[in-house]
């Protein structure tokens, strides 16, 4: 009886088969080979209520009541519906038993296809639906005992007045109770299983928000490292043009340092793609880039690239946890890449991190100044979204909005706008929870 079609209205997911196997492991090899097999079960079923109506059936068939048996045959027929029409099935089943009944009120089982019949329909519809169509198909039936419409008792129960009132009520009461467990049966059924499709649908939405932020993240990453790996090696191959002809020594240490920042982009590159690659787990690094190691290097990229950048340090060093570190890494390498594609008539570059205790601090500032497509000199770069690089190009705020988004998950703040005294500044704090701190 366990074995009717899961409640309709669930979308088929990824999620949703994963939840399907797991309660098929729940299953023992019987259950599990049943639930595959619905139109089998429906036949069980029906063999089953002939199995229980037998006694009924032979009685019949020795009386030569064949319109009996014709009924509870035909019970037996219209229970394989029960799946697909099961309000149907319980009417018709409710009428069937009632004329069964009268032919034989005494006979074995005569209500049990009401038992199937409930239990589906509870299962498939709401309770009070159920509880309704329960009420009004248990009644009649129940009635006619309630009511002494059947007739006397067989000899060999005995036939005394007070035995048929008796057994009447008895008979009655039964039949209602057992068509309430089928029924409650049901309802422990269907409730179930709408829990399992309401932690499959919550499980499917827990996904697809992971597959957005991870996509989210990726974004993210694959701007940082190709935005400021392009604006580097652009300002340096147009540096070593220059000076190619004035100084050879030192167009080889440029063209060193842009086949450096070329490598290391493309490691990046390899490391946030690898958690698309599903083939080869082990051929791309996928662990995080460590901030505190590079930071460095991306420090003296920038000055080989022309800025003229001066850092510190203040306080103890930046905690161990490398995402954490990697935040830093890129909120410094996204400011400083802007300084590099808008800043003009730069004098000194700026960049401060500052460890309080749990929070970091991180401030980059410079005193250039920014140009607009029509030329016009502006004291400081404004928003990103007006300025336009030497080459023309313009910036889309994506980097701002990045960094406020890496600030965002230690609970920090991302400040960015026009200096005080004049240029672009960033400022940026970012919250070391106790259990990050080392």
């Amino acid at each position: 009886m366990s074995e009717i079609a899961p409640v309709k209205g669930a979308s088929a997911t990824p999620v949703d088969a994963s939840f399907a196997e797991i309660t098929a492991r729940r299953r023992g090899r019987l259950r599990r080979y049943l639930h595959g097999r619905p139109r089998l079960v429906d036949l069980l079923v029906a063999a089953c209520y002939l199995l229980l109506v037998t006694p009924t059936i032979v009685e019949a068939a020795n009386d030569g009541d064949w319109a009996g048996i014709a009924l509870m045959g035909t019970l037996a027929v219209v229970l394989l519906a029960r799946r697909d029409q099961p309000a149907m099935v319980v009417t018709a089943v409710a009428i069937l038993e009632v004329a069964i009944t009268m032919l034989h009120p005494w006979g074995s089982n005569v209500s049990a296809g009401l038992w199937f019949a409930l239990y589906a329909l509870a299962v498939a519809h709401t309770r009070r639906f159920a509880l309704v169509a329960l009420a009004l198909a248990t009644t009649p039936l129940s009635l006619v005992y309630f009511l002494m419409l059947v007739g006397p008792l067989p000899a060999n129960a005995g036939g005394a007045g007070n035995d048929l009132h008796l057994v009447s009520l008895v008979a009655g009461i039964t039949i209602t109770l057992s068509n309430v467990i089928a029924a409650g049966i049901g309802f422990s059924v269907r409730q179930r299983r709408l829990h399992e499709q309401e932690i499959a649908a919550w499980a499917s939405r827990a996904a697809q928000l992971g597959s957005v932020n991870e996509r989210n993240r990726i974004a993210r990453e694959m701007h940082d490292v190709i935005a400021h790996s392009l604006t580097v090696m652009v300002t340096l191959s147009d540096g070593a043009a220059v000076a190619v002809k004035r100084s050879p020594e030192q167009a080889g240490e440029v063209l060193g340092e842009l086949s450096r920042t070329g490598r290391t982009a493309l490691a990046d590159m390899r490391r946030v793609l690898g958690v698309l690659r599903n083939d080869a787990p082990g051929e791309s690094p996928r662990e995080p880039l460590a901030g505190s190691a590079t930071l460095g290097k991306l420090l003296d990229g920038f000055r080989t690239a022309g800025l003229p950048l001066h850092f510190s340090h203040t306080g103890p060093a930046l905690p161990a946890d490398a995402a954490f570190q990697l935040t830093v890494y890129r909120i410094v390498q996204e400011s400083l890449t802007n300084v590099l594609r808008y800043g003009r008539g730069l004098g000194r570059v700026e960049a401060k991190i500052v460890r309080d205790g749990s929070r970091v601090t991180i401030e980059v500032t410079d005193d250039g100044k920014g140009s607009t497509p029509s030329g016009q000199s502006l004291n400081g770069h404004q928003t990103i979204h007006h300025l336009q690089a030497g080459q023309g190009q313009t910036g889309t705020g994506q980097g701002i909005e990045g960094m406020k988004e890496r600030a965002g998950i230690y609970n920090g703040t991302v400040d960015a706008g026009p200096g005080a005294g004049g240029g672009w500044s960033v400022r940026a704090v970012l919250n070391m929870t106790d259990e990050g701190i080392k």
